[in-house]
């Protein structure tokens, strides 16, 4: 009997150069459709950025090409992609989607397999992919797992065409977080411990088993994005637990997050007494503000934000406020714009920035990569979010180590501010709340948006929209006539909402009979709340106000979400 002898194949694959855009990815498959499914975005530089942090890209000529469809197409031979979960004999549908040029979120192809969740690599070889005329831009990766709330773990390599050459792999240390050099990493974090008054307060309570709230708001680093799960791997999630055990874990100790991504202080402010305050509910004693990296979107450069503090100091809780600074991957945050405020009011400031970017580039002693901290361009992973929590945990023990603290605390509401004060008193305007604030005709804004931005509040991984009380006018459905608003106000913003749809249309806000700006919600393209301002002015007047809906083509929906209004 003659022995099979097992041929290599004629024409056998080459072993590529590659890098890593994911690595070992922990994932979190969120309830959709009966199945989990974890999202993963890769468009605004997020490519670029997973390349740079996670597979050691500096080239900047690969870093550009990964920026489009076609550049991708020049650089990537083939995407390796492996998923490995508990039950190994699981079924993943991966698909990496492109976004398209005029149909944003259906123009684009699909690069897609289904693979066993066994951690086996399965490649989508580009050249047998069905490209399309609209292709752009990256957009999102999509991983479909067969039921909701089980943990995943996602590689992905790129590996390259001929003619480019990958820069090596970096195998990164796991970091020990009871190390000693981590925790003085961490307590570097602390800018200035400010007045302690309502800190030591906010203990005293706890300890004497009063009810305590612990209220965070910010962006979408607050939100949770980058912890999988976005509810309890969150910075704020952990920090509260660890403040929590601290005050002696008692059911006395409450919990609000009210994160919402991709929006600034100016619509943190507007949305503070529903999200934070439960419109009266909730009496907060530590407030933790989030916006460092997200302000940038601040049109006022620093008087929302410190309207917000004020709004938070004013309470008459008297809660504490602490300053919260995190960082994106580039290095960047506000906190030089902010800090004057945190210095104004002698508030406690905790920089993660502070803590974590000076070490990223001293090799000789880092206690972690960017590749361990970043999920992203913008956001924590599951360890970034525990570096954040433990920045904020150290400064309350400080507080509650020190022999003495503060027994007096006078924000001195009355003096000048750091920045600005405009805001103070912002009340939000909406179809159900403040509708005395003004005198409305709707026009042909009478329907009612459905596909709204929506977020993870306190410890939900269910998500509730904002703004669900709006005006929207539909063109298609019949509407016509502006939006015509008479009110009493030194201060206005309307909160639109963005879209990459698209039937968005474009709409131009007239105060007086003037044309104050475009509302345009393909600014941004993507579903979410964007505050703009239309009248800022030093003493309240009268004032009637227009929003017209410029229909063009198949754009011929808008939607207003909601006001701002200062009397």
């Amino acid at each position: 009997m003659s022995m099979q002898i097992a041929k290599a194949p004629t024409d056998p694959e080459k072993q590529r150069p590659f890098f890593y855009i994911y690595k070992d990815h922990e994932l979190f498959g969120a309830k959709e459709d009966g199945r989990g499914v974890s999202y993963l975005y890769m468009n605004d530089g997020r490519l670029e950025s997973r390349a740079k942090v996670v597979g050691n890209v500096q080239d900047e000529k690969l870093l550009e090409l990964m920026g489009t469809v076609a550049g991708i197409r020049e650089l990537v031979y083939a995407m390796g992609v492996s998923v490995e979960m508990e039950d190994k004999a699981s079924e993943v549908e991966y698909i990496f989607q492109m976004y398209g040029k005029q149909d944003l979120y259906g123009g684009g192809a699909n690069l897609e397999t289904r693979l066993p969740a066994d951690g086996s690599e399965h490649m989508i070889r580009l050249q047998e992919v069905d490209w399309k005329p609209d292709d752009d831009v990256p957009g999102q990766m999509k991983i479909y797992m067969p039921e909701p709330g089980k943990k995943a773990y996602l590689t992905v390599r790129f590996y390259l065409n001929d003619g480019f050459e990958a820069p090596p792999q970096i195998e990164e240390k796991p970091v020990d977080t009871a190390s000693a050099e981590y925790k003085e990493m961490v307590a570097k974090s602390t800018i200035q411990m400010g007045n302690t008054c309502r800190i030591a307060k906010l203990i005293k309570k706890a300890k004497a088993g009063e009810d305590v709230t612990i209220a965070y708001i910010g962006g979408s680093i607050t939100q949770g994005a980058g912890a999988t799960p976005i509810n309890t791997e969150c910075y704020a999630w952990k920090s509260f637990c660890g403040i929590k055990a601290l005050l002696g874990d008692g059911e006395n100790i409450h919990y609000v997050k009210a994160g919402v991504g991709g929006t600034p202080s100016e619509f943190g402010m507007i949305r503070f007494d529903r999200d934070v305050l439960r419109d009266g509910k909730v009496s907060p004693d530590l407030v933790v503000i989030e916006f460092a990296v997200n302000d940038e979107g601040d049109e006022t450069k620093g008087d929302c934000y410190e309207s917000l503090v004020r709004k938070s100091l004013a309470l008459p809780g008297e809660p504490a406020v602490l300053l919260l600074f995190s960082v994106f991957a580039d290095d960047y945050n506000l906190q030089e714009r902010l800090i004057p405020v945190g210095k104004r009011y002698d508030l406690p400031m905790v920089s993660v920035k502070d803590a974590v970017v000076p070490q990223f580039y001293d090799r000789e002693n880092r206690i972690m990569t960017k590749g361990q901290y970043f999920y992203d361009c913008f956001h924590p992973t599951n360890l970034g979010h525990t570096v954040m929590a433990d920045c904020i945990i150290q400064l309350v023990q400080r507080v509650m180590d020190a022999e003495e603290t503060d027994t007096a605390y006078d924000p001195r509401m009355a003096d000048a501010p750091a920045i600005g004060n405009t805001f103070d008193e912002v009340l939000c305007m909406d179809k159900k709340d403040h509708t005395d604030l003004a005198q409305i005709e709707a026009g042909g804004f009478t329907f009612t948006d459905t596909e709204l931005q929506s977020v993870e509040m306190d410890l939900d991984l269910d998500v509730t929209p904002e703004f669900p009380y709006n005006w929207m006018y539909d063109g298609a459905q019949g509407s016509q006539g502006s939006f015509m608003m008479e009110v009493d106000c030194k201060a206005l913003v309307v909160i639109m909402k963005d879209s990459g749809e698209q039937d968005a249309a474009v709409a131009k806000a007239y105060v007086d009979g003037e044309f104050v700006r475009d509302l345009d919600p393909y600014v941004n393209r993507w579903c979410h709340c964007n505050p703009l301002i239309l009248i800022q002015e030093k003493e309240s007047g009268h004032h009637r106000v227009e929003i017209r809906v410029e229909e063009e083509g198949e754009r011929r929906k808008f939607t207003i979400l909601g006001f701002g209004v200062v009397k």
